[in-house]
């Protein structure tokens, strides 16, 4: 009767258990199998969690073997019920080998690493099977150097013993050791292929799996799905579309082309090709058989491309919807901006699990709504590391620094270890804030976790420590790379740049053994960033002649050095450039080109604006710059009206363009309006630069006293910019009282900038006050101050010419000399007389008026006539502000010649036609 209670007992369990969880079929009751049934009923209840009822059977079991108690003390161990495991283990007189083998898997399972190795220690006698589970128990809880030392100590090993170690080793980024152990093997497998291939592939270091698989290939071991599958991935790596024809074949002539996850891989592939995606098209249309996961990959694939209307017909023509093709369906509406339908169809989703979550977390980050992901990430039932991985990355790409490196510290203290990417969106975070020494502790983290020698954690480090001006560390994080790729040269380059040392960028892009257009571009932007505006052209020019084809960073880069140089003929052919490489149209570049137009005098820079098929905030303040430095204040208010009818924001760039737009025309009230709404209408507190706009302005206007009040009624402490503006005001209207006050202001925040004293010793000069001119000089002096000399610059058949004032090294300076001369004399008969007031040395009228004719300036428009041909405007760039005198000369040279003069001096354009200036002498 006991014994069939207990059949019954086991039967009832498997039909509940088929009901409940869809389990395996058991084994049905024969007479005379008792024993074996009863056994596999335990395994399978205790491998659905049912615990319980698998002890239940166990304990009314008339008859037990070996594999009973095995399975049952497997089965606590396998729920992580590991007291009541062990004391079953202890309880059990029968113990063999492998129950000894369980019980210490078990532990190390649960992360009980000590109590694995006290019954491993224990043990009676041990096979390889033993060894080979503590091995594998070091390896999962990460201490390969108690697994190395073991390994050594292993009387006997078979190739599982090996392949444990080499997954390791994999596993924690240690591929030397890896593959120093997989080419001593004396038998390799098929796993032993495929843990070394999986593993570089999983730190996408994709040539180096290739070629394994090509080598294995080659000894004739014929792969299976999931070596297959790990190939396929490393050639997606390539993103190549021959590399991917390759790899089809090779499926074709080994037969896993129909095999369903094989198919999926190859169509992922194709998608991952730019110029594959048709190809992509065609294989999917062809796909034998398809499951969930290939739809999903061609939603992907159609969303990731912009093809979001493509990707919706193709959702629709899904014979069964799944959690995988709604999530895909889901991420691509919000890859496209569309959140509100994302999050509609999110709502729609019948249970939906952590990838699901994670794609619509990742979607409100994408679309800058982090409150919003931050609710679904403290929403979650579940998290796993991409979850993390996802909320930190999107307040690190949002701006909110602090926030990513706080989720990354919850996510330590969790106990998980962070993955590659958590790792670098949180040393990004680092980067941008300038947190050292929480980027040191994290640093020490990826050695823990095994990530240190990815290469993507190391390129993040090197910018990591560039950023907070760490020197030393960045270059050893670069100097201890096992594996360096190009990104961690041009992240070494961009450090050093970055930190002013271009001669240790050079020196270290000299040697890069492989330079791509990345490389190019960080090294034109070093040269850039320092100053270093030829350098730059002419690497850029070098750059073409290698043949490496420039993106748009590139042109963006070299583009900021033609608006330097005010090198319009160069912009204009970098502008064909960039047509020709289907780059115009690109947000960046055509940013760059308003900029560039802008500031070399060309009025392109609006029709570049106006043709623009789309425009961001930058493209905004981009093209109102540009009024502001031609003084067209009315155009700029009319711009910013579109940008407000456009329903763009402004911030803080826009309001200084166009205040400094208002302050270059003249127009008092209109500047006055629009900085007070900064802070009425857009909650935007006006900062030192609107301030100096202000100021500005108001000095322009004469209002000298009322841009005082202003400064001494700011909130913040006033700059030296803001009280420059104002002495550069009290130049322009002589106020030698409020100037003398504003300068002892300035020596005291800026004693080493030259611009104050010379602004104040020309107030002291245009009234003729010589005396306190050279107190000034010999102050100047004490303090080891040296005046920066005016010079002008001028492009002519490609070539940059330089003018200083009173400057006799030009190799034509007598023909220059001569024309100036013959222009002074024209003019003269026409009614211009120097205006001696701008010759800042207390000599002879006679005197002055040969100081005055050596201007930079002179010498440049009268190079520009003698060089050019008729009618061709001259375009000149100037260091300093254009005295009143050269200004007037330039009128009136532009009357006599004929000519269209476009000067750009150190505070805006000029230009000058038929005797007139555009800034109406208001400058």
């Amino acid at each position: 009767m006991r014994r069939f209670l207990s059949f019954r007992v086991a039967k009832s369990c498997i039909i509940t258990q088929k009901r409940s969880l869809s389990a395996p079929s058991v084994p049905i009751y024969h007479p005379g199998h008792d024993l074996p049934f009863y056994n596999t009923t335990i395994m399978e209840l205790a491998r659905n969690g049912r615990v319980d009822d698998a002890r239940l059977l166990f304990e009314e079991m008339p008859q037990r073997d070996t594999i009973t108690w095995n399975s049952m003390i497997s089965g606590y161990f396998q729920n992580g019920r590991i007291d009541e495991g062990r004391q079953l283990f202890d309880r059990f007189l029968g113990k063999t080998v492998r129950t000894w083998t369980l019980v210490l898997t078990g532990y190390a399972r649960n992360s009980r690493i000590d109590d694995a190795r006290c019954v491993f220690e224990a043990m009676p006698e041990r096979n390889v099977v033993s060894w080979n589970a503590m091995l594998t128990a070091y390896v999962q809880n990460g201490d390969m150097e108690a697994a190395h030392k073991l390994f050594v100590e292993m009387p006997e090993r078979n190739v599982v013993s090996w392949n444990a170690l080499i997954t390791g080793y994999c596993h924690f980024g240690c591929f030397k050791e890896a593959l120093h152990l997989f080419e001593q093997m004396p038998e390799k497998n098929l796993v032993s292929w495929t843990a070394m291939i999986s593993g570089f592939v999983h730190v996408e270091e994709f040539n180096r799996a290739w070629d394994l698989f090509v080598r294995m290939h080659a000894t004739g071991v014929r792969p299976d799905r999931p070596n297959f599958t790990a190939a396929i991935v490393a050639v997606t790596g390539f993103t190549d579309l021959t590399m991917v024809e390759h790899i089809r074949s090779l499926a074709i002539k080994t037969g896993f082309e129909a095999d369903v996850v094989v198919g999926t891989a190859i169509l992922n592939a194709y998608t991952k090709c730019g110029v594959g995606f048709e190809s992509a098209i065609s294989f999917f249309k062809h796909m034998l058989q398809t499951n969930e996961f290939t739809w999903s990959t061609m939603i992907a694939a159609y969303s990731q491309c912009g093809r979001l209307d493509e990707a919706c017909d193709l959702y629709q023509t899904i014979p069964e919807q799944s959690v995988f093709t709604q999530t895909a369906m889901m991420a691509g509406y919000a890859q496209n901006g569309r959140i509100d339908e994302a999050t509609k169809l999110f709502k729609q989703i019948h249970s939906p699990n952590v990838v699901t979550w994670n794609a619509i977390l990742t979607g409100c980050s994408q679309n800058g709504m982090l409150e919003e992901a931050r609710r679904l990430f403290d929403r979650m039932p579940q998290r796993n590391m991409a979850s993390w991985a996802a909320m930190i990355a999107g307040y690190s790409q949002n701006g909110q620094h602090e926030e990513a490196l706080e989720i990354f510290s919850k996510l330590h203290k969790s106990g998980m270890v962070p993955s590659h990417s958590t790792f670098t969106s949180a040393l990004n975070a680092c980067a941008n804030c300038e947190a050292l020494e929480i980027g040191r502790q994290i640093h020490s983290l990826t050695f823990k976790a095994g990530c240190h020698s990815n290469s993507y954690v190391g390129n993040c480090l090197i910018t990591m420590y560039a950023k907070c001006r760490n020197i030393d560390d960045f270059s050893r994080v670069f100097s201890r790379m096992a594996v360096r790729d190009t990104v961690s040269w041009n992240s070494l380059i961009a450090g050093f740049s970055l930190n002013q040392m271009m001669d240790d960028a050079c020196f270290v892009f000299d040697r890069m053994p492989k330079r791509d257009a990345v490389s190019w571009t960080a090294m034109i932007s070093a040269y850039v960033q320092g100053g270093y505006d030829k350098e730059a052209m002419g690497l850029f020019i070098d750059m073409l002649a290698a043949g490496t084809e420039p993106n748009s960073l590139t042109l963006t880069s070299t583009l900021s050095t033609c608006s330097n140089l005010g090198a319009t003929k160069l912009g204009k052919q970098i502008h064909g450039l960039s047509t020709k490489l289907g780059l115009s149209s690109d947000l960046f570049v055509g940013n760059a080109l308003i900029s560039m137009y802008s500031k070399c005098g060309s009025m392109d820079a609006f029709v570049i604006f106006n043709e623009m098929p789309e425009r961001d905030i930058v493209s905004w303040n981009a093209i109102l710059a540009g009024c502001a430095q031609h003084g067209l204040g009315r155009e700029a208010i009319e711009i910013y009206k579109q940008m407000q009818i456009a329903g763009v924001l402004p911030d803080r760039i826009t309001f200084i363009g166009l205040l400094s737009a208002c302050s270059h025309a003249g127009l008092v009230d209109e500047g006055w309006f629009y900085f007070n709404s900064m802070n009425q209408d857009y909650q935007l507190m006006p900062l030192e630069g609107h301030y100096a706009c202000m100021v500005d302005l108001l000095g322009r206007a004469g209002n000298l006293y009322e841009a005082e009040e202003l400064i001494e009624s700011m909130p913040i402490e006033p700059d030296s910019v803001v009280w420059g503006a104002l002495l550069g005001a009290c130049r322009i209207h002589q106020n030698i009282e409020l100037g003398r006050r504003v300068a002892e202001r300035l020596f005291e925040l800026e004693p080493c900038n030259s611009g104050n004293y010379i602004l104040l010793s020309n107030i002291y000069a245009s009234l003729g006050m010589w005396d306190e001119v050279g107190e000034i000089r010999r102050l100047m002096k004490a303090r080891g101050v040296t005046k920066e000399p005016g010079y002008s610059w001028m492009q002519v058949k490609d070539k940059m010419h330089v003018f200083l004032t009173g400057d006799t090294r030009h190799e034509q300076i007598k023909e220059i000399h001569l024309k100036l001369k013959e222009l002074y004399d024209e003019l003269k008969a026409v009614g211009y007389v120097v205006d001696t007031h701008f010759a800042l040395h207390d000599m002879e009228i006679e005197q002055k008026e040969n100081a005055l004719l050596y201007h930079s300036e002179k010498l440049a428009i009268a190079y520009g006539l003698l060089s050019t041909a008729d009618g061709i405007p001259i375009q000149i760039m100037k260091n300093l502000r254009v005295c009143g005198d050269c200004h007037t000369f330039m009128k009136l040279v532009s009357r006599t010649t004929g000519r269209e003069i476009i000067m750009r001096d150190g505070s805006r354009f000029h230009h000058f036609q038929s005797g007139a200036c555009s800034c109406r002498d208001y400058w």
